[in-house]
């Protein structure tokens, strides 16, 4: 069962990102919109960025109506988690209180889709064999991470799904966009590493996970969703020679061994323990 299927803890975090605001308190027990609570007033928050209208966020509610839990132009309003409450004109979190009222960071009301791109390798010796954990027996699976600027945490190089993108090409683009930036790669190079990468994505890959996500970004009103792909370099001859950087201060991206003890963003250590699973390897 995901972790996201638990009382959201992440959508609780006591300090919102990028903020000085402050959730409400929201118990365990209060989570549930089901469980009656007339006292409950959370902290209302829209992050001045989203306020200031750029292209990806909706107008305030009021200035627009949109068509909820459907196709709303090129806009997906429809949520993995099946039909959510609408009250008042403004969509309610299907997990439940988070604390804070409005869209925070969020640029959508209700749903924000994103898609999370896998791209794992086999950890292997000077030889070419692959490494096994000293505990385990299992190989190791090794993938590409960055380190997300926001808050410092490493994650999986995702994104935002843009309206009317099939996900597939979401997943390929926000791949080549955070791992390639991070590079310090010549002009010369990019071609073949692009050609590296669309051989890798051309294969339909392994849906790891499909529905909410406990981001510390949600809200009672906005919440991330997103499609997790495994895409697997198993001969290792596409992207496993990708120029990554190693971890110093510059470097914002690195192949990263998959381990239980690795703390990372949102529930992405979840979808990676998945992908273990799967790939029958080290967690």
């Amino acid at each position: 069962m995901p972790s996201s299927a638990a009382p959201h803890v992440k959508s609780r975090c006591a300090q919102y990102p990028g903020s000085t605001v402050t959730r409400s308190a929201v118990p365990d027990d209060k989570v549930d919109w089901s469980v009656s609570w007339p006292e409950y007033d959370p902290v209302c928050y829209t992050a001045p960025s989203v306020l200031n209208k750029p292209q990806w966020a909706d107008p305030d509610i009021g200035s627009f109506s949109p068509q909820f839990n459907a196709l709303d132009g090129a806009v997906d309003r429809t949520s993995f988690q099946g039909k959510y409450r609408v009250e008042n004109g403004t969509p309610l979190n299907p997990l439940g209180r988070t604390g804070l009222a409005g869209r925070g960071l969020l640029g959508r009301w209700g749903p924000n889709h994103a898609a999370d791109p896998i791209v794992t390798r086999w950890k292997l010796d000077v030889k070419g064999a692959k490494i096994h954990h000293s505990v385990s027996k299992l190989p190791i699976l090794q993938f590409v991470s960055i380190k997300r600027k926001d808050c410092g945490e490493w994650a999986i190089p995702g994104g935002m799904v843009d309206p009317g993108e099939q996900v597939s090409l979401t997943l390929q683009r926000e791949f080549s966009e955070e791992a390639l930036n991070s590079l310090s790669v010549p002009e010369s190079e990019r071609a073949q590493i692009h050609q590296r990468i669309t051989k890798l994505f051309s294969s339909p890959g392994f849906q790891v996970y499909k529905g909410y996500v406990d981001d510390p970004r949600n809200t009672d009103n906005a919440w991330m969703e997103t499609v997790a792909v495994n895409f697997h370099d198993e001969s290792g001859n596409s992207v496993s020679e990708l120029p990554l950087q190693a971890g110093d201060d510059a470097g914002q991206v690195q192949w990263v061994d998959l381990d239980s003890s690795l703390a990372l963003y949102a529930n992405h250590s979840h979808f990676l323990q998945l992908v273990s699973n799967e790939r029958k390897a080290h967690w």
